[in-house]
């Protein structure tokens, strides 16, 4: 446990910096959306290039930000589950030696 307390006082722990697998299902999907994303670059004119970059932009925000909250969310249900699992005090049968 000590490990991970001091990779977090380090800066070694960066959920957010993740590698796909070279054969999932994520990096095909995401090899997809990079081939139409290229196809879709060549035809559109200087403008709708514009846009095209602007949406793929905010998308990319939206996605950030949901992954940030999901972390958090995560997080906090294992913190919950966690504090649940310590009170011992909530039943009617206890286990022995409490």
């Amino acid at each position: 446990m000590r490990n991970a307390l001091e990779d977090l006082y380090y800066g070694n722990i960066a959920p957010n910096e993740q590698d796909m697998a070279p054969n999932s299902e994520l990096k095909r999907a995401t090899d997809r959306v990079a081939r139409f994303e290229n196809q879709l670059t060549e035809r559109l004119d200087e403008a709708g290039q514009a846009v095209l970059a602007k949406l793929i932009e905010s998308q990319q925000e939206i996605d950030s930000i949901t992954a940030m909250e999901n972390f958090i969310l995560g997080f906090r249900l294992g913190a919950k589950i966690v504090m649940e699992c310590m009170d011992t005090n909530d039943g009617d049968i206890k286990t022995g030696g409490e």
